[in-house]
């Protein structure tokens, strides 16, 4: 896409960069950027070649400052909003492949449910979260009352979302919305420095796993277990699963990911 849309859509090998670029108007959605997320969505899904989805904002000031307030009703009335949220994305649930947020600054209201969307979120040190929206009687609509109580616990999503208050991408980390922080204008190299190690693992037993996480979210301990098996019916035969256990067996120690110092 050209450097003019709201959204840009970038490859680095197995890993594609989705960025909303609106960072006049600190990344705020209207409906058409919605609609180029959802296609950005939908391109992932469909192409083989791609293997992680990197969601980000242009510049340091904000990642997403939520909906676009003055053209709420383009959100609404976009084609297919019902059936893909009216942020474009959000109740999307079968990609099969990893989302990582690389969060830079404001990442509020609509924004923190993009945030939310992804499977694991890396910060900026300057980034900043909250339902501002609570100020204007704006619902969270795009999956914040779901996932946010899945992610962060119960106390501590109501507190957000009741209070509205704005916490700092410590905070953040502190109660696990956000699993690294790291130096401001940092977080999208540091997303792409994990896709490509995800990149590199073997894909099916990995995006198996993630199925059985997610699926097995409303289940009982012992359906979930039922369900990890049958998740994983075909993985255990996976011809990249037995080239790497021979490798292992050859002396081939991949150093593990870490966490940045």
């Amino acid at each position: 896409m050209s450097a003019a849309a709201k959204v840009t859509t970038d490859r680095h090998g197995a890993t594609l960069v989705v960025k909303i670029n609106r960072p006049d108007v600190r990344n705020c959605v209207d409906g058409e950027t919605a609609g180029l997320l959802n296609a950005a969505a939908d391109e992932f899904r469909a192409d083989d070649s791609l293997d992680i989805m990197i969601l980000t904002g242009a510049g340091d000031v904000s990642f997403c400052s939520g909906a676009d307030l003055k053209a709420v009703d383009t959100l609404i009335t976009r084609p297919g909003a019902r059936e893909s949220g009216p942020m474009g994305v959000s109740r999307i649930t079968d990609l099969g492949k990893p989302v990582i947020g690389a969060i830079n600054g404001y990442c509020t209201a609509g924004g923190l449910e993009l945030a939310c969307w992804c499977d694991f979120r890396i910060a900026s040190a300057n980034a900043q979260f909250g339902v501002l929206n609570r100020r204007w009687g704006v619902p969270l609509v795009d999956g914040g009352t779901q996932r946010l109580p899945r992610i962060v616990g119960l106390g501590n999503a109501l507190y957000m979302i009741e209070t509205g208050v704005l916490i700092d991408a410590e905070h953040a980390q502190r109660i696990g919305l956000v699993q690294e922080v790291v130096p401001e204008g940092n977080a999208l190299d540091r997303a792409l420095e994990i896709a490509e190690a995800l990149s590199n693992y073997p894909q099916l037993a990995m995006r198996n796993d993630r199925a059985a996480a997610l699926g097995g979210l409303t289940l009982s301990e012992d359906e979930g277990l039922v369900f990890e098996v049958k998740t994983h019916s075909e993985t255990m035969s996976d011809p990249a699963m037995t080239e790497w256990l021979r490798r292992y067996a050859a002396g081939d120690r991949p150093p593990p990911l870490r966490p940045p110092q």
